[in-house]
């Protein structure tokens, strides 16, 4: 699938691999990479690349869930939230992630809560690229 036009980019520039930085363009975001102890790594105060991933999946479906709800005209709680985890483990040819995603409605009924999040589903960003490719679970908690 293919925008029909690009609204936004993003860039960041990696240096050093899984123990190195990153770290945008105009200085905003630079951070320290470090390989976790799970993988063989020291471990460290910086970061992965699994961990950014999963920040950045979680806000993106939480504002599709937001927007789902929004047209739905289904109001949600401040608290709303979504909570990703990203599992990678070896294939066959390399390695591969697996995906969940923890999505908290306060007072919304079940039932509604899990319509909206299959919406969001369709609509993130994140889900169609990962869509076919990556298996995402859906749990709504």
């Amino acid at each position: 699938m293919v925008p029909d036009k690009i609204l936004f980019e993003a860039e960041m520039t990696a240096t050093g691999g899984r123990e190195g930085t990153a770290s945008s363009p105009d200085g905003a975001f630079a951070l320290s990479l470090s390989l976790p102890k799970a993988l063989g790594g020291p471990g460290g105060e910086g970061t992965n690349p699994e961990q950014l991933f999963a920040a950045g999946y979680a806000a993106c479906f939480l504002g599709a869930v937001k927007l789902v709800a929004r047209t739905s005209k289904v109001p949600l709680t401040d608290d709303a939230s979504v909570t990703a985890r990203v599992g990678m483990g070896p294939v066959a040819t390399g390695y591969a992630l697996a995906v969940e995603l923890k999505v908290s409605l306060p007072g919304l009924e079940r039932t509604l809560a899990q319509e909206i999040v299959e919406g969001a589903h369709q609509r993130c960003p994140y889900s169609n690229a990962t869509r076919g490719n990556v298996p995402v679970v859906l749990t709504v908690v």
